[in-house]
């Protein structure tokens, strides 16, 4: 039997609401139930973790989220050093999974604890909480970072210093609407520009160089 396409961490919005809702439609308050049975539906919505069918490309480096991109640009990064950030916004339509963009070892996971701005402004990945992991892939390091928006107020990192993920491999989420950025070494190959739709551990946004 396979597992069910539903991140671990959302079950208790899932399960619970639709408890309540049971109980109050049972009990004849069917109109007190159905706001519960309606959060538990979006809460299902919300935290589906689809299987993927991931590529397998030599050098590439793969989408961490689902999402729009909001920015190409080059960054200077602690672990990377001269960087290009891919930054990726998460609608809560979004699959909030996020994937690992190459396969690697984890050398380095860290939260920063911050404010909840909206997370498509350019300046929240400064400002918000957020949880930075680095990957030492066998050619490149890589960068990524989980960070909180308006609505997302929890970011879950599965993940800690000496794991090694394989590309694609999920590694964490963040809950109700969010960002993720991608730091690659700058001369990366980069295939997607702003306004671009991405699906996590499917998409190659760069090549290495």
């Amino acid at each position: 039997m396979g597992r069910l396409p539903v991140a671990r961490e959302g079950w208790p919005f899932i399960v619970i609401p639709a408890v309540l809702a049971a109980g109050l439609a049972l009990s004849g308050r069917r109109g007190l139930a159905a706001p519960f049975a309606a959060a538990s539906l979006a809460s299902l919505g919300f935290f589906r973790d689809p299987e993927r069918e991931v590529p397998t490309v030599a050098g590439g480096v793969l989408a961490p989220a689902d999402g729009r991109v909001i920015a190409v640009e080059e960054a200077e990064d602690p672990f990377v050093g001269p960087a290009v950030r891919v930054a990726i916004f998460l609608s809560p339509l979004d699959v909030h999974v996020n994937r690992a963009p190459i396969g690697g070892l984890v050398v380095g996971a860290s939260w920063a604890p911050g404010r909840f701005v909206a997370a498509y402004r350019r300046d929240s990945s400064e400002l918000n909480e957020r949880c930075t992991l680095h990957l030492q892939g066998e050619s490149a390091r890589v960068t990524v970072v989980q960070i909180a928006g308006v609505l997302a107020r929890r970011i879950v990192c599965r993940v800690g210093p000496g794991d090694k993920l394989a590309a694609g491999e999920r590694f964490g989420l963040i809950r109700f609407g969010s960002r993720t950025d991608c730091l690659m070494p700058r001369g990366t190959r980069v295939s997607v520009r702003p306004g671009d739709r991405l699906t996590g551990g499917v998409t190659v946004i760069g090549m290495l160089p």
